[in-house]
């Protein structure tokens, strides 16, 4: 045979490396080069509130925008909140103490001339006064308790402050409040419902975010509802979380609370900031770490088994439904006495 050319010795490697590739897709080496080849992942960016870019993948956007359209954030992974007040430069300690439906609540404050503010301090307490089953003793022993650490704190007895909430001035029990203060040589400050939602909006909305949203303070003698409309501050009243206590129904309820709720102005309902002893048990359930300001969870998410808590998710659910409220956010550090505080001259 004679010796092959060089044209020829190039067709035959041709053709056993076109044989070789051909026996090896039919034995599956197309799937195995696609296991061996890298994945690529589909990326969207998105802007953040603040401007920045920030990066997503598919599945993280598409749950979302899912979230979105419920009222609330829905259990599980959702955003916080970040936002940081400015603090006071030097200041002056100032307390309160609140008399309130459900209990004594006191707050110690550092503030600045330009009134910003630091809580420094906060106790929580329970009474029967609501109901009438408080003794001149066990208030006479609880408010002096709390005027005794204010002032081992370092707050100057003429800058202790009370006040009665409006929906404890509604309660019989009252005046037993009232009586004993004057008796310590304190005066006692009283609100209305509508003075209660304008100091309560003074004290948990920041300036930044009065154009897109509300405030909603649900107490457990009565709800206050509030937004700011150029200089003008708005305040409604509605049902308080103990609206059991009278026998009141949910329905009757929630059809008052989505009524006064729809009076928001449509452009102010982006966020809702929201304070109050229910609210307080909401966060609570899902706080991270000590952040002072708590995303909710949406209505649906919580399962609370106690009559006020019930009553109170009952009010929160009624506001998300009459405002559809993209998110509602728990100040820790807020009560609406510090807002009177604010208010001092």
């Amino acid at each position: 045979m004679q010796r092959l050319t060089v044209a020829g010795r190039l067709l035959i490697t041709a053709l056993v490396l076109a044989a070789i590739y051909f026996g090896f897709v039919m034995l599956g080496g197309r799937e195995a080069l696609k296991k061996i080849a890298p994945e690529t992942t589909t990326e969207t960016t998105s802007k953040s509130p603040s401007g920045s870019d920030s990066v997503s993948s598919t599945s993280e956007s598409s749950s979302a925008s899912d979230s979105h359209s419920s009222s609330a954030t829905d259990g599980g992974q959702k955003p916080r909140f970040n936002y940081t007040p400015p603090g006071p430069i030097a200041g002056k300690l100032k307390g309160v103490v609140e008399l309130g439906a459900s209990g004594f609540n006191s707050f110690i404050i550092r503030i600045d001339a330009d009134k910003n503010w630091k809580l420094e301090k906060a106790e929580f307490g329970n009474s029967l006064v609501m109901e009438n089953m408080a003794s001149d003793d066990d208030i006479r022993t609880g408010l002096k308790k709390y005027i005794a650490g204010m002032l081992d704190y370092g707050v100057s007895g003429r800058d202790i402050h009370f006040v009665v909430s409006s929906g404890a001035v509604k309660a019989e029990g009252t005046q037993k409040i009232i009586n004993v203060l004057k008796s310590l040589k304190y005066f006692v400050n009283t609100v209305t419902p509508e003075q209660e939602g304008k100091l309560g909006l003074k004290c948990v909305q920041p300036a930044q975010y009065a154009d897109n949203s509300f405030v909603a303070d649900i107490g457990s003698g009565n709800t206050k509802i509030s937004w700011k409309e150029g200089d003008k501050l708005n305040s409604v009243e509605t049902f308080g979380a103990k609206y059991f206590q009278n026998n009141t129904s949910d329905d009757v309820v929630a059809k008052e609370v989505q009524a006064k709720a729809k009076q928001i102005p449509s452009d102010k309902r982006k966020t809702c900031f929201i304070i109050g002893g229910v609210p307080f048990e909401l966060a609570k359930k899902v706080r991270k770490d000590k952040e002072r300001y708590t995303v909710l969870d949406a209505p649906s998410a919580y399962q609370l088994d106690n009559a006020k808590s019930k009553a109170g998710l009952n009010i929160y659910k009624s506001i998300a439904d009459a405002t559809d409220c993209n998110q509602f956010v728990f100040d820790w550090d807020a009560n609406f006495t510090i807002g009177f505080l604010l208010d001092l001259p």
